[in-house]
């Protein structure tokens, strides 16, 4: 059974003006149930992260600073969303689904979290709708903890994984792979163990080969023993942000050759969602769904 990590935290409110982000948050599993993927069994409610792992990958001093809520009002505007309580609450929730989902991946050989792919969080800071980075925490906790000797990130969504790039630059156990725009933000890119800058307007074509023959290639080299894969919706050709022009049928594609390529080497593979700003929410929801239907045609 695909099991699928949720909390009506997700769901915190935004004050107006800031809400569409996190709508997609309630909807994907209500979509989900309402066509038949999935019922309640399917998802699972991760308490907050333990503060050791939070520690495991970002600074002291940063991880006290959210905690009291002492963030310089720079930092809030670079991050996108106002601070509080709740959105630090939600991330350290986040965290820990995308930590107990490798359990989960670990038996089944994949599972899902509605949100995270958290990637533009740093070790020192956050940016981007970004305060802490799930994936980075939770790969972490896996060499911690001796569940994966080798980890290979597939970040594909339309943004550079900038924060993860620095995170992992001196761990030579992590692989990270970013595929994104060119044009895209962030301006400054970081420098990935390897890096595909997409040029604007690529479209199925130009994504999915190019994707195929790298995934082939660092399975090969790499020899990772677990996948995290960000499988960010915003490289439609309607997300107002992405500058690509990949339609859904092509990021549905993307989404059966990365589990394909998981499947058949016998990775585990845990997703987190990553971004999508269509103008409309069906759009991304529609999207979003498909990569849970896609886990789940692949492997149950």
């Amino acid at each position: 059974m695909l099991k699928i990590a949720y909390h009506p935290l997700y769901c915190h409110p935004l004050p107006e003006g800031h809400r569409f982000p996190m709508a997609k948050y309630e909807l994907i599993p209500a979509q989900l149930q309402y066509e038949g993927v999935c019922n309640e069994s399917n998802f699972f409610a991760p308490p907050p992260a333990d503060e050791r792992w939070i520690l495991g990958v970002h600074d002291a001093q940063y991880w006290r600073d959210l905690q009291n809520l002492n963030i310089d009002a720079k930092m809030v505007r670079r991050v996108g969303f106002p601070l509080s309580a709740g959105l630090v609450s939600r991330e350290i929730v986040i965290a820990q689904g995308t930590i107990m989902g490798c359990h989960f991946a670990l038996q089944d050989g994949v599972a899902m979290n509605v949100a995270g792919g958290t990637h533009h969080a740093y070790a020192d800071r956050g940016e981007g709708f970004c305060l802490l980075n799930d994936v980075a925490i939770a790969a972490n906790y896996l060499l911690e903890n001796k569940l994966a000797k080798r980890i290979l990130i597939i970040d594909l969504d339309v943004h550079q994984g900038n924060g993860t790039a620095v995170i992992f630059k001196n761990e030579p156990r992590v692989f990270t792979f970013s595929m994104h725009g060119k044009d895209n933000y962030p301006l400054f890119k970081e420098q990935s163990d390897l890096d595909i800058a997409l040029e604007t307007g690529t479209g199925d074509s130009g994504f999915l080969k190019p994707l195929n023959a790298t995934l082939q290639h660092l399975v090969q080299r790499h020899k990772p023993d677990f996948a995290f894969y960000i499988s960010g919706v915003d490289i439609l050709e309607t997300d107002r942000l992405g500058k690509l022009s990949v339609s859904k049928e092509g990021c549905k594609q993307r989404d059966e050759l990365v589990f394909d390529t998981c499947l058949r080497h016998g990775i585990p593979v845990m997703v987190s969602m990553g971004g999508g700003y269509s103008p409309r929410i069906g759009d991304i929801v529609d999207a979003h769904c498909q990569t849970f239907k896609a886990a789940n045609a692949a492997y149950f």
